[in-house]
């Protein structure tokens, strides 16, 4: 039956039961807060600017790798072509088949420029190309930086057997032949 306040007798007498039957109660501890999301890992933001200027320094043939000064002479050959024949490249032996000019162009147009000419040439089958990259006499620092940019780029490339500063009748250390390997 229901007493004052709507409880049943009986519902007293199990509580009383049941804090009699456990005894006494202590409170437990907080528990933990769940982890919450892990924090990201630092960048180094000045290694990566620095990593980017550095390839952008290679890619535009700049710093200490680069020391190709304005009258030193290219010259470069696989291990597979003869002495003869860088020899004979040197003295402008070979005829020219095509010409790319590369004044007054700037280092990353230079190199997509130089590519494209590449490319280009070796699917027509030529043999022997002329590149003029200029003494370097309007760079802004003491170094000639297309110079260095065609140096750097003709050593990557497979398909250039050798190359060598043209002789002085067909300009000199401003320009350089390129022998090609045949598609």
């Amino acid at each position: 039956m229901a007493g004052p306040g709507g409880k049943r007798d009986g519902d007293d007498d199990d509580a009383a039961l049941f804090r009699a039957a456990v005894g006494p109660v202590r409170a437990l501890p907080a528990a933990p807060a769940p982890p919450g999301r892990p924090r990201p890992r630092p960048r180094a933001r000045m290694a990566e600017r620095d990593e980017a200027q550095a390839r952008e320094d290679f890619r535009l043939g700049r710093g200490e790798g680069f020391s190709i000064e304005r009258g030193d002479v290219l010259s470069h050959r696989r291990d597979q072509v003869p002495p003869r024949t860088l020899k004979r490249l040197s003295q402008g032996l070979y005829a020219t088949q095509d010409e790319l000019d590369l004044h007054h162009v700037d280092a990353g147009t230079a190199e997509t420029l130089l590519r494209r000419f590449l490319a280009e040439a070796r699917d027509a089958g030529f043999g022997c190309v002329r590149v003029v990259h200029g003494k370097g006499l309007n760079s802004s620092d003491s170094l000639p930086v297309l110079k260095n940019v065609v140096d750097r780029i003709l050593r990557q490339r497979s398909d250039v057997l050798a190359f060598h500063s043209a002789p002085p009748a067909q300009g000199g250390t401003g320009a350089v032949l390129v022998l090609l390997a045949r598609r």
